[in-house]
């Protein structure tokens, strides 16, 4: 296999057959309730948290147990069906965007926490398991899960891991990657496999890298075994006010030269603290042009010398305005902004498109200051919230989805932060994965070769290539076709793009 599985053009007669072929197959492997394929059951999964594009599978399926899902795996390996597992789809790259001739795999019902062992500070959790629930499962013993994606309410450990999700606090405590100890699951052909060990190592190659970020691509998990941490005995939060960007810019990276590791450190613009302001009322101030969140954590000591010497750094760097949360009430308060940035978005346009880059930390201000330009460029308005210790971007570009030119000019806004990124060191993701929004930009990234290696992995755990086709990884054909756009001074929109 040299190129994800490519759909035929099938007529609306040929389509439903196939949908009939499908559906008797997977009668007997599941219960009746289990089963969707009437369009208006199947409209809910067309789409993830990206829902500009959207496509409806042929079938859904909801099985309840482990043997269901390789019963289910099976028979569409054996029919050449494609298999697009699916969590709480909150995803943001469509990821979970079904294959139109595809069957969605849905693991919502494994929903069990099957342990939690406060000896060895660790859980067993099924894939469907919402991230927020397994820190208020941990929380009589006095532990809880490190990372905390903002939406961390529904999204599910299986889809975390899926896409190295990490959070306001993942600069110190890290992504799904560091937390995770053990991931079991089947590979396409329904076979049991697992990656990891809760133990110091595990036997033969390291593979839980390669699982944990591959976007369902390569197995289908089932469950996870992650790392819980102590809760911290303290914490408080400094939200710093900036006249410049340039300032609140070299304070990220003065904070972090200054051998300090926050708990969280994220950076806001002034449109975006305007938009969250208005929706959480969490007390930011609306004249400065950039914010800074800076937390720490641990005992009382350690966080009172923290928070001392990052005041002073921040001070230096120019803050106009410093604020220390003074009790637990008022640290949530200064987080709710941030952690409601996207609904926040949401409120004051039809359609957002959120972009996940990375870039070296000193240049931050340089980027939103890039931004601002591009805003001009494409007549189009960007909110920005940043994980600023790690220099991960989340802009947020606003725009009508129901208008083809807004869309457009989205995808290209979209695609000028990400090469800019690159252009500036980084990568053309950090937490929210590749899925369809950024495959284009996958060819600004890697060469032909890389992809071919990353092809070969694929190849190596899917050889008919029917785990979520056509995402991650762009074919040669798909960057020659970007390549000539480009050079023609355009932009290749998923819709000009052969469909796989």
């Amino acid at each position: 296999m040299n190129a994800p599985l490519t759909a035929p053009a099938l007529s609306p007669v040929e389509r439903a057959a196939r949908q009939a072929e499908v559906v008797n197959a997977l009668r007997s492997l599941v219960p009746a309730h289990a089963l969707l394929w009437q369009s208006e059951d199947t409209v809910p999964y067309e789409c993830d948290g990206l829902t500009a594009y959207r496509e409806r599978p042929l079938v859904v399926v909801l099985p309840e147990t482990e043997e269901q899902v390789a019963a289910v795996l099976r028979t569409c390996h054996a029919l050449d069906v494609p298999v697009v597992a699916r969590g709480a789809g909150t995803g943001l790259s469509g990821g979970a965007m079904p294959h139109a001739l595809g069957v969605v795999l849905s693991l919502a019902r494994f929903n069990r926490i099957v342990k939690m062992d406060a000896l060895s500070q660790t859980a067993v959790v099924q894939a469907g398991v919402r991230n927020l629930a397994i820190s208020e499962a941990a929380a009589p013993l006095g532990l809880y899960y490190a990372p905390d994606p903002s939406s961390q309410i529904a999204c599910t450990i299986g889809g975390n891991v899926a896409e190295n999700s990490g959070g306001v606090h993942c600069l110190k405590y890290g992504l799904t990657l560091h937390n995770v100890l053990k991931v079991r699951g089947f590979t396409v052909e329904g076979e049991p496999i697992a990656f990891g060990s809760e133990a110091l190592d595990a036997p033969g190659l390291d593979l839980l890298p390669v699982v944990i970020g591959s976007e369902g691509m390569l197995a289908v998990v089932t469950e996870v075994t992650v790392k819980l941490v102590p809760r911290p005995q303290l914490a408080r939060c400094i939200m710093a006010s900036f006249d410049d960007v340039r300032q609140a810019g070299d304070a990220v990276a003065a904070v972090i030269a200054a051998g300090i590791i926050p708990a969280g450190l994220e950076m806001m613009d002034k449109p975006m603290t305007a938009a969250v302001e208005d929706f959480v009322h969490a007390g930011y101030d609306l004249d400065a042009a950039a914010i800074l969140l800076c937390e720490s954590d641990g005992t009382p000591e350690e966080v009172e010398e923290e928070i001392g010497r990052m005041s002073e750094v921040l001070r230096r760097c120019g803050a106009s305005r410093l604020s220390v949360s003074r009790d637990e009430a008022e640290r949530l308060r200064f987080w709710s902004g941030r952690k409601n940035a996207f609904p926040a978005s949401g409120r004051i346009s039809p359609d957002y498109m959120c972009m996940d880059s990375t870039i070296p930390r000193k240049r931050l201000a340089e980027m939103l200051l890039a931004i601002a330009e591009m805003e001009k460029k494409y007549a189009l308005r960007c909110v920005n919230v940043f994980h600023a210790g790690d220099g991960n971007l989340h802009p947020l570009i606003l725009f009508d989805a129901n208008d083809p030119d807004q869309l457009h000019r989205c995808e290209q806004f979209g695609a000028d932060i990400l090469e800019t990124s690159v252009a500036m060191g980084g990568t053309v993701t950090g937490e929210h994965g590749v899925g369809i929004e950024k495959v284009n930009s996958m060819c600004v990234q890697f060469t032909a070769q890389e992809s071919e290696l990353m092809f070969a992995v694929k190849r190596a755990f899917d050889t008919k290539g029917l785990l979520n086709p056509g995402k991650v990884v762009p074919t040669l054909h798909r960057c020659a076709e970007y390549g000539k756009m480009v050079v023609r001074g355009g932009r290749l929109a998923h819709s000009e793009l052969p469909r796989f």
